[in-house]
């Protein structure tokens, strides 16, 4: 875990240290990278599925993110091509509060199910920062971009997940629980616009 996230940091540290606004596929990268980091929903959605993935545990550690970035990948694509997915912000509001719930309510279910649902609502998310590509950036740079920013995400839940594991049974599912509700009431507050 620990080499993941300096690989992560690096690759972060180098990012930057080439980003200049307007310079070809740097600029995509940038771009892309910044959007999931700049939205609460975003943020709650991908650190919730970390935390959920961990929850899970087993394989469901690794399947569960892969899905969702996989399948936000592919919402992404739609959204460049200018396909309309119907409900969007809907989805990713709505995505929030089953995240949260699904973290506050210690939710048990099988890994392909958890897998189908995360890549269901991830499509939501993918299509949002595809349609929000700017004309100047390239494709794949900016979905890079997002990606590596999603699954960083990914890997904030799952350490949070993993260290609320370590503190104590007790403890540590009072911590979740209330982090799960958080979530899930500000995913209600984004689905009714005060958020």
């Amino acid at each position: 875990m620990s080499r993941l996230l300096a690989t992560i940091a690096a690759l972060l540290i180098a990012a930057t240290a080439h980003a200049h606004t307007g310079v070809g596929d740097t600029n995509g990268l940038v771009h892309g990278f910044s959007h999931p980091i700049s939205g609460i929903d975003h943020i709650l959605a991908m650190v919730a599925v970390g935390i959920f993935a961990a929850h899970l545990s087993g394989r469901a550690l690794w399947l569960v993110p892969l899905s969702f970035v996989s399948l936000m990948a592919v919402g992404g694509a739609f959204g460049m091509a200018g396909l309309d997915l119907p409900f969007v912000e809907i989805g990713i509001g709505l995505s929030v509060v089953v995240f949260g719930l699904a973290v506050a309510l210690g939710v048990h279910m099988p890994t392909a199910a958890a897998m189908m649902l995360v890549g269901f609502l991830a499509t939501f998310h993918g299509h949002a920062h595809g349609a929000e590509m700017p004309q100047s950036a390239s494709g794949l740079t900016y979905g890079v971009g997002f990606v590596l920013a999603t699954a960083v995400l990914h890997a904030c839940g799952i350490g949070i997940g993993l260290l609320t594991g370590r503190i104590g049974d007790a403890y540590g599912y009072r911590v979740l629980r209330v982090t799960g509700s958080a979530m899930a009431l500000a995913g209600v507050a984004i689905l009714t616009g005060y958020l």
